[in-house]
């Protein structure tokens, strides 16, 4: 996992004025929003007794921890201690982690990490989201498998005939040929467009774009934004039909991803067919998932050289280049596990001293 990025933890929508509680890069981080409707994120942890902030509730902007009352401003400030009798002055450590928010694209972004404002990566360019003609639907799934995982099957075009070859993949299936592409490489990204030529035996929704006679070959763009977006850009070889599909592979742990995705079409831009854009979305990543799943070892390589490679896997490289690249820059995280001491003997020795340490 990865720090000093920002993190697409949450759609927009699902954040209100009740605390919410988001998981990501093994920890939890608690969102709101204020009177102004702007959106808050602290660490989901009350420093008294550890209890989940997000269970409490939001009284004036502040949030108040469900076990003892204690009251928190939106900077992290504890305000309030009701059991402390009248004068009781409220400790300095008294006080929760709060973290930086932006909202973008019907997400909310929290950055995780400890570069100044100015030396953070920007947010990737979504454009089509706010133009007209655009229509936008949304949907998640969480997959047993490291992000690194999830994030590389999405870029990698060469699975498809294999596969999605019950579904869009199907007229590609007879001819899995990937010719040799360019990769566009920026300092956070990178991006290649491949051409697949459709057989007539496209099946299902699909051959309604694909199995136009005389037209250009189904051209897609397949991009990603470290450390964990991904867009897919179908160009479809009919009048100007596009289709996008943005996601978000959410580091959950070490073992789960939650992609957070969202379809922009330009084409039945009309309400009516939203269920099916979601349901076609759905399909897709549930034909990856087993697949996924069961990739061993669970974390891509560091070692460039420890799985084989071929040129249709050029932007996959990029990308674990660039992951490499982060971790020599010291922008890892390790997940430390306490691990109690055995002895009996060694705690008791060391409790009163932490007891009279900690209440004085």
């Amino acid at each position: 996992m990865l720090k000093n990025f920002w993190y697409a933890c949450e759609f927009s929508s699902a954040v209100t004025s009740k605390p919410k509680r988001v998981s990501l890069l093994n920890q939890d981080f608690v969102l709101y929003r204020n009177s102004n409707k702007e959106v808050v994120a602290l660490k989901d942890q009350c420093p008294h007794r550890g209890a989940a902030l997000s269970n409490g509730w939001v009284e004036k902007d502040c949030i108040r921890c469900p076990y003892h009352g204690w009251k928190f401003q939106t900077d992290g400030t504890c305000i309030q201690i009701p059991a402390n009798q009248p004068g009781v002055p409220i400790p300095k450590k008294a006080r929760i982690d709060t973290y930086p928010v932006q909202e973008k694209y019907g997400f909310v972004w929290l950055f995780w990490g400890d570069l100044a404002e100015q030396k953070r990566p920007p947010l990737p360019s979504l454009t089509e989201f706010d133009a007209p003609g655009w229509r936008v639907v949304s949907g998640e799934l969480q997959w047993n498998a490291h992000y690194t995982r999830v994030l590389e099957n999405v870029i990698d075009f060469s699975h498809v005939a294999f596969i999605h070859a019950n579904s869009f993949g199907s007229g590609i299936a007879d001819q899995p040929q990937i010719e040799n592409y360019d990769v566009c490489l920026e300092e956070w990204s990178a991006s290649a467009t491949v051409t697949a030529n459709q057989s007539k035996k496209t099946k299902g929704f699909w051959k309604h774009f694909l199995n136009k006679q005389g037209s250009r070959p189904l051209s897609v763009t397949l991009s990603f934004y470290m450390p964990n977006i991904s867009r897919l850009e179908f160009d479809f070889p009919i009048g100007h039909f596009k289709m996008i599909l943005f996601s978000s592979h959410l580091p959950i742990d070490d073992k789960t991803t939650v992609s957070k995705w969202i379809v922009l079409r330009n084409f039945l831009t009309a309400p009516w067919a939203d269920g099916d854009a979601r349901k076609r979305a759905l399909k897709t990543m549930l034909e990856d998932k087993p697949i996924v799943e069961s990739q061993s070892p669970q974390v891509i390589p560091d070692d460039l050289t420890a799985e084989l490679h071929v040129p249709s896997d050029a932007l996959s490289i990029a990308y674990r280049k660039l992951h490499k690249q982060c971790l020599e820059m010291g922008w890892g995280m390790e997940h430390h596990v306490s691990q109690l001491h055995d002895s009996n003997n060694h705690i008791s020795e060391h409790f009163q001293i932490l007891t009279n340490s900690l209440i004085s």
